[in-house]
C-alpha cells in the first residue's frame, strides 16, 4: 500500500501529475484544490503527496490520489464514506478547499454542497446526513487570539487536539491553546479528540 510519495515532477496534466520517484514514474490524480497548489511548479521540481491508494477486484488497476497534507487525505476518507460517492467521483467533486466543504457539511448547507462538481441535491443531502457532526476539525480556520492556560484534566485529549491544530491545520501554538482551553471550559466532559474538536468548532463558528 502506497501512502506517501516524494519525487521529481515530470509532467502536469489537467487533473493529474507524473512524478518520478527513484526509477519509477507514478501517475497521481489530484483533486482540483490540490492541483491549484502545484500549477506554479515546473518540470524538475521536487514535490510530495500523501496518497490514497485505490485497488479493488472490480478495479484491479491501481489508482493513486494525491493530497498536500495528511488531514486532506483524512477528510477524503470521510467524504467517500457517503453513499454514492466513490473515489473517482470524490476527486472530481473536490473543487474547493476541504475547509469550505466541511463547513457546509457542519452547517447543513445543502445549497453550497450542490455547487460541487457532480453533486446533486440528493447526494448533497446524503453528505450532510453522513458528515454533519463529524467534520468540525476540518472546518476550523485560524484566527488571531490571545493565549489562555489550558484547564487541568483531559491532558492527553487536549494534547492530541493541540497537535493537530498546530501541526496539520497550521494554527499558532497560542491560538490553538486558547481554542482548546475555551472548548474544555464549555465542555469539560469531552473524553475523545473527536468530541473536543466538535466543541472547538462550535466555539469558533459561534457569532
Amino acid at each position: 500500500m502506497i501512502g506517501y510519495i516524494q519525487g521529481t515532477l515530470l509532467q502536469q496534466y489537467e487533473d493529474r501529475v507524473l512524478l518520478l520517484a527513484g526509477p519509477i514514474g507514478y501517475e497521481i490524480l489530484l483533486p482540483a484544490f490540490v492541483m491549484d497548489t502545484v500549477k506554479h511548479r515546473s518540470t524538475g521540481d521536487e514535490v510530495s503527496f500523501y496518497i490514497y491508494h485505490q485497488q479493488t477486484e472490480r478495479q484491479p488497476k491501481p489508482m493513486l490520489i494525491g493530497f498536500n497534507t495528511e488531514i486532506e487525505k483524512e477528510f477524503f476518507h470521510y467524504f467517500i464514506s457517503v453513499e454514492d460517492i466513490g473515489p473517482m467521483k470524490a476527486v472530481k467533486a473536490l473543487t474547493i478547499p476541504i475547509g469550505e466543504i466541511a463547513r457546509a457539511s457542519e452547517s447543513k448547507d445543502v445549497a453550497s454542497l450542490k455547487k460541487l462538481k457532480g453533486i446533486g441535491a440528493r447526494t448533497a443531502q446524503k453528505v450532510v446526513a453522513t458528515l454533519s457532526g463529524k467534520t468540525g476539525k476540518f472546518a476550523l480556520m485560524p484566527e488571531r487570539a490571545e493565549a489562555r492556560p489550558v484547564p487541568a484534566g483531559s491532558e492527553d485529549v487536549a494534547k492530541q487536539v493541540m497537535d493537530v491544530l498546530v501541526d496539520q491545520l497550521g494554527y499558532r501554538v497560542t491560538d490553538a491553546r486558547r481554542m482548546v482551553s475555551e472548548a474544555l471550559e464549555r465542555n469539560p466532559g469531552a473524553e475523545t479528540p473527536e468530541e473536543l474538536f466538535e466543541e472547538v468548532y462550535r466555539g469558533e463558528m459561534a457569532p
